[in-house]
């Protein structure tokens, strides 16, 4: 892009995110509020990836995607509240228009991998509640490791073809963003060159990579609750159903409040709740994530608390040691 042609439509380097608002009392409490989700998301999804790698019983399909779901969570909130508490604590508002789609790159190729993980886990979970005695030769190890490395992969690879036709708009006026982050739809919205391309192409990478795993986990669980209900006794229903019910909760928070974000209309007086909606799917999903994980299921439960006691009984050991020296 030519010098002129930024003087004539933007700086280049500020675009103005307005935040949760502009009022001076909020920002240190809200400040302290980031700041306690963003390090226990982190502590809570670094706890779940070492339980699920230190304990053997753990290490089964459904706990390596646990894993690898806790993993993403920990770069997920780190692409958006670390440069949130920075706007908090300098009153620093300000972002280059690169760094601004270099965040939304992050954020969005994240989300779509998310997608994509969360449909590999309902079908481990199907495989285990539809097909049990065949569970053990479908659900291999390295099935897992393809349907991981997939996820990732693709997640990554569409939102790169998405940001490419991004860094070639020019964007103009208002150079402010009435967010906390930078999404595709506040980015278009600063744009002044044609956007019907981008849109066109986004669209049907969007129906790859969020459409098409929502409805593939839709149908797995549309399976799983029918096979559950074919259970004849109580107790065999509520133990099958609990097999899933941390990644059918999590699933549910996940696609619920990002419908609602997406499909919300962009109208000023709904574009506070569309933030709240969007604080909740970017920041408070992966602080929830471990919490159901540890609180629903027994097997990690049991692991954290091994974990705990051998932590406890290594510190009491060092204690002892240096009362003897």
């Amino acid at each position: 892009m030519e010098k002129g042609e930024w003087d004539n439509c933007t700086s280049p380097v500020e675009i103005r995110l307005l935040g949760m608002g502009n009022i001076p009392t909020l920002q240190t409490p809200l400040f302290l509020l980031s700041l306690i989700i963003y390090l226990v998301t982190v502590v809570g999804n670094i706890l779940i990836v070492v339980v699920v790698m230190a304990d053997q019983l753990l290490h089964t399909p459904m706990y390596f995607f646990l894993g690898n779901l806790s993993s993403l969570e920990i770069c997920y909130s780190s692409t958006i509240l670390p440069r949130l508490l920075a706007s908090f604590l300098t009153g620093d508002r300000t972002i280059s228009v690169h760094g601004c789609i270099v965040q939304f790159y992050f954020f969005a190729a994240l989300a779509c991998t998310e997608c994509y993980l969360l449909a590999a886990m309902s079908y481990d979970r199907y495989l285990a509640i539809c097909q049990p005695l065949l569970y053990a030769s479908l659900m291999a190890w390295k099935l897992c490791l393809q349907m991981a490395a997939g996820s990732w992969l693709m997640g990554f690879l569409i939102c790169t073809v998405v940001t490419s036709f991004l860094l070639q708009l020019k964007f103009c006026s208002p150079k402010a963003i009435d967010h906390f982050f930078c999404d595709f739809t506040t980015l278009l919205d600063l744009a002044c060159s044609d956007t019907r391309v981008v849109t066109i192409v986004s669209f049907f990478l969007c129906v790859l990579d969020v459409v098409f795993p929502f409805l593939f986990t839709l149908a797995s669980y549309v399976c799983i609750i029918a096979a559950i209900l074919r259970i004849p006794s109580s107790v065999g229903r509520q133990k099958a159903f609990s097999t899933c019910s941390s990644h059918l909760t999590v699933v549910t928070l996940f696609y619920g409040t990002l419908i609602i974000v997406y499909l919300m209309p962009r109208t000023a007086p709904l574009r506070q709740l569309n933030k709240v909606f969007s604080f909740f799917y970017t920041v408070l999903t992966p602080l929830v994530n471990p919490l159901i994980y540890s609180l629903r299921n027994r097997e990690v439960r049991e692991a954290l608390r091994k974990a705990l006691r051998k932590a406890l009984a290594c510190t009491q050991s060092s204690q002892q040691l240096c009362t003897l020296l």
